[in-house]
């Protein structure tokens, strides 16, 4: 198979074992920044040109988009979609992960557990908002933040207000979520491929700290997950339509509850705390489930 893998640099971890378990298998694999791709639009011969080379013949495009980038790099994963490519993730489905309001609305709407959440626009609403969640300590999240950035834990119902009103002052728009303190700081990463969790790790905060982001300081182990959390993991993933996914979840005394779903999960975090070939699985998936793209009869928001 001739593989594309949208990626800004190749010589991140992810994107590295990605092309070199591709390679090992026989596979034509091409790292394209999305950033350096133009499109020609149009219903008779879509195209993409790359460098002022005109790509063509891809079978699979795997999506490695980063955050800041999600706008032109899902309209560049469209192009492929339009011209038959198969999306590993689709490109509705990424932007349905990346929008976390949208995403807590859709894993609602399929009985998902998650964190008590409210979302509101004026500061008059701040107190009903509180009270809502079931009051401090509360977690306020920025929805644009990633790897923990724009996460903050008010502990007080006075820092709550500061920091909403703060948030609000800026135009930012922002959730506020129940703190789940029995999770103690951890919370596990469970990594869908098709309908399977394939592995699962602990990622624990570092002393003091709350969010256990590994960019910030926390920890990975290998853990055993419940069916229960398990059933969560993949229901959450195929809510946003997501064939490979990083689904985060809270150990609470009611039951797993999800935090996110991550559409570009990083490989080197979960390969190295769990031994397994997480890359290679991916591949393996690829093998089995490629196909023509049937995005445009598919692709709903």
């Amino acid at each position: 198979m001739k593989i594309a893998v949208l990626s800004r640099n190749r010589k991140l971890y992810s994107t590295r074992r990605l092309v070199e378990e591709g390679v090992n298998r026989g596979h034509e694999v091409r790292v394209i920044d999305c950033l350096h791709c133009s499109m020609n639009i149009t219903s008779a011969n879509p195209a993409i040109h790359y460098h002022q080379q005109v790509l063509e013949d891809f079978d699979v495009v795997i999506p490695r988009i980063g955050a800041s980038v999600t706008f032109y790099g899902t309209a560049v994963l469209r192009q492929f979609e339009m011209m038959g490519t198969f999306p590993v993730n689709e490109s509705v489905a990424i932007t349905r992960s990346r929008d976390k309001l949208r995403s807590l609305q859709l894993l609602a709407r399929k009985g998902v557990g998650m964190p008590v959440t409210g979302f509101a626009n004026k500061p008059d609403s701040v107190p009903d908002l509180l009270k809502m969640v079931g009051g401090a300590p509360v977690v306020i999240k920025l929805l644009q933040g990633t790897q923990g950035i724009g996460v903050v834990l008010a502990e007080t119902r006075t820092a709550a207000e500061s920091v909403i009103e703060a948030f609000m002052g800026l135009k930012a728009d922002i959730l506020v979520q129940e703190f789940i303190k029995e999770a103690g700081g951890a919370d596990i990463r469970c990594f869908v491929i098709g309908d399977k969790v394939i592995a699962a790790m602990k990622r624990q905060g570092a002393d003091g700290e709350f969010r256990s982001n590994l960019h910030r300081g926390g920890t990975a182990s290998l853990i055993r997950i419940t069916p229960d959390e398990r059933r969560t993991a993949i229901t959450a993933a195929k809510a946003m339509g997501l064939n490979v996914a990083g689904v985060d979840l809270l150990r609470s005394s009611r039951g797993p509850l999800v935090m996110e779903v991550n559409s570009s999960p990083g490989l080197e975090g979960i390969e190295n705390a769990t031994g397994k070939n997480v890359a290679g699985l991916i591949m393996s998936w690829i093998e089995k489930n490629q196909a023509p793209s049937r995005t445009k009869t598919r692709g709903r928001g």
